[in-house]
């Protein structure tokens, strides 16, 4: 006999079924609350960057890219134009000061200071010779002084005898009377030679002096056309390195050219390229270091250069001691200038967070959950090491500091 067979209302796949919904049901509410509450993300641990917040020594300065320079540079122009005729040295030689370095050939100038000299020495002569006359001149108003002179104690005997013949009738009133003019007329003279003399003293004391400066200023301006040949013989003004000479021989050289430069290899300085962010903090003897085969050597500024090119403004660093004798005119040098004195600080490592929060929070790691929670912060200076952290962290907490660009504004990171 047939029986009916009926169909169970629960199969194994509907129950399978029933088990995912709810998983899905559990899942989905908890989603909500959660959404409901704080922000969450999930990050891989591997792919951040962490450092712990430490007390330490913080100084702020930046790095700055410095060129080696001599410290002194002077550069050689020709005094005078003219043809290479001869060659001394050679590009790159160490020179003393004074070294011949080219000679030059200049045929107008040479004729020019023949004609000078010819002039001149023509007009020291007439100069001369115009001394030696108001000598004489001199000479012969002394000489006629000397003759009145000797008339006046003539008459002055004669006049004296004459008037004793009148007294006894022996000569006329008259002839004594023409004596006694005559004498007189000498002693008015005498008085007017005197005057004379005295006038032609003052005179040839001051023609002298005219005449010393006139003759002075012609020995110089001979001396000048004398040293225009001279610099026809290029030396060098210093003691040092001789660079950039290229001329050749026959090669025509114009006045003022710059024919090379010496360097004075004494000593060197570091100019140093600054942004022009910090320009109002940089000033004459600040410090900076650099580090050359594993020594540290100081430098101070010595010339700020205000002019700002490309978004930079130059500056003259030199050695406060020693220098490293192996570095070479031209080597680029990384130099730490010193931007404030070194002082105890909470420190945190730089990282990318800060493009994304501005240094106004970060998330930390909760040491209870291991997860990322986000805190407020406060951070004062900066190196190209650390911030200086002036609130909301403190020592021995750990801060995720990479970049915090794909986790949004997440209030916090589920570390995996």
């Amino acid at each position: 006999m047939d029986r009916k067979i009926e169909k169970k209302k629960w199969g194994w796949q509907r129950m399978t079924i029933g088990v995912i919904v709810i998983v899905l049901i559990a899942y989905l509410g908890q989603r909500i609350m959660q959404d409901a509450g704080a922000s969450r993300l999930n990050v891989e641990t591997d792919r951040l960057l962490m450092d712990t917040v430490h007390r330490g020594v913080f100084q702020e300065f930046i790095p700055v890219t410095g060129v080696v320079l001599p410290i002194r540079s002077v550069v050689i122009a020709a005094s005078e134009g003219g043809k290479v005729e001869e060659k001394f040295v050679e590009d790159g030689a160490m020179l003393k000061g004074g070294q011949p370095i080219l000679r030059l050939s200049n045929p107008d100038l040479q004729l020019n200071y023949l004609n000078q000299e010819a002039t001149i020495v023509n007009q020291i002569n007439q100069i001369q010779n115009m001394a030696l006359l108001r000598d004489q001149q001199s000479l012969n108003l002394r000489e006629t002084m000397l003759d009145v002179e000797y008339r006046i104690e003539l008459l002055g005997n004669r006049l004296a005898r004459n008037r004793l013949l009148m007294d006894g009738g022996a000569i006329s009133k008259v002839e004594l009377e023409e004596l006694e003019a005559e004498h007189n007329s000498l002693l008015r003279r005498k008085v007017l030679l005197a005057k004379t003399i005295h006038k032609d003293s003052l005179s040839t004391v001051i023609q002298e002096q005219q005449m010393e400066n006139s003759l002075d200023l012609m020995r110089r301006n001979l001396d000048i056309a004398r040293q225009s040949l001279d610099n026809l013989v290029v030396k060098a003004p210093i003691d040092g390195q001789l660079s950039g000479l290229n001329s050749e021989l026959g090669e025509s050289i114009s006045r003022g050219i710059q024919i090379a430069q010496i360097d004075d290899l004494r000593n060197y300085k570091i100019r140093v390229r600054i942004d022009e962010f910090y320009i109002s903090r940089i000033f004459p003897d600040q410090e900076g270091t650099f580090l050359y085969a594993g020594k540290d050597y100081r430098l101070q500024i010595k010339k700020i250069y205000p002019q700002v090119a490309n978004g930079a403004f130059e500056a003259d660093m030199a050695f406060v001691s020693e220098f490293p004798t192996s570095i070479k005119r031209g080597q680029t040098l990384s130099v730490k200038l010193e931007l404030s004195a070194e002082e105890e600080a909470t420190l945190l490592a730089r990282g990318g967070f800060y493009q994304k929060t501005g240094g106004n929070w970060v998330y930390i790691i909760d040491p209870a959950t291991g997860n990322g929670v986000k805190k407020e912060i406060r951070l004062g200076r900066q190196n190209p090491n650390f911030y200086e952290v002036l609130e909301g962290l403190k020592e021995g907490e750990v801060v995720v500091t990479s970049s915090y660009d794909t986790f949004g504004d997440k209030d916090e990171l589920i570390l995996k």
